[in-house]
Formats: C-alpha cells, structure tokens, sequence
C-alpha cells in the first residue's frame, strides 16, 4: 500500500504568516518518515510532495486577488512559470505506482527550483551581463596561479 501526503514548501523552510499550517504540515512530514520506517516491512509505503506555487482558483483567489503577487513569485522560480495541478497529480499518480516501489520515506520539493535559486548566495550572479562576464573573466585570468 502507498501512502501520500501533499504538504507545501514552507512546512520545511518556514515562513512569514502561515505558522498554523507550517507547523502542522511539518508535523505530517514527520509522521511519515517515521512510518516509512516503522511500516516498510508490511509492504507499505510514505512519501511526501512539497508543492511550490501552484495556480488553482481557490488557493489564488484568495490569496492573490489581484493578481498583484503573481509576477514575483514566477521571478522566483527558475522554470519561469507556476506548476499546473496536472503535474502534481502525475507526480501523486507515479509515487503510489508500483514503478514506484522502492521510493519510501522521500520528501520530495515540487517547486521548479524555487528553493534552489532563492538559498543560493551567487544565483544573483544570473543577472550579470555578458560584458560584465567578461570582465569577470579578465580578472580571474589575471589571478591564475596566485
């Protein structure tokens, strides 16, 4: 048997204003890695999804009525889009597949490289120009063997 749990990015990073459901969503990652570890031997399986920004009418509808937040969290996703729902479910689909079956236990970030990019200290690097690059470059051959 396979068991999933869809929680949300944050429920491992945290973050501003969704502390309830953080926490809460934390607490199920946990339960089932433990599971995993508990319930393997009687041919069970827990995974876990991590959605990142996911554009549905009831979660944007409220959250982002206008529209207005949209355009920063696409420039916050290396993919330069939001997932579709039709992602998530052939990711669900696979995960309590039998192609599936030694996946156990896995949390799995499903945010088109969100966490990737916003953690890293030089992904800023993204924005330099190519002449900015070059000159990058001369400086770097100039100290070789230094």
């Amino acid at each position: 048997a396979a068991f999933l749990a869809i929680t949300t990015i944050y429920a491992e990073t945290g973050s501003g204003f969704v502390v309830p459901s953080a926490s809460a969503k934390a607490g199920v990652e946990a339960m089932h890695k433990s599971l995993a570890a508990e319930w393997s031997k009687y041919g069970m399986r827990f995974n876990v999804i991590q959605p990142g920004p996911i554009k549905t009418k009831g979660a944007f509808s409220r959250l982002d009525p206008t529209g207005a937040f949209e355009k920063d969290m696409i420039n916050r996703i290396p993919c330069g889009r939001l997932g579709t729902v039709e992602e998530l479910a052939n990711l669900a689909a696979f995960l309590c597949s039998d192609y599936a079956s030694w996946i156990n236990g896995a949390v799995i970030r499903f945010d088109g490289g969100e966490e990737v990019l916003i953690s890293g200290e030089f992904n800023s690097l993204s924005k330099v120009t190519k002449e900015q690059w070059e000159t990058i470059e001369g400086l770097i051959r100039k100290t070789k063997g230094s």
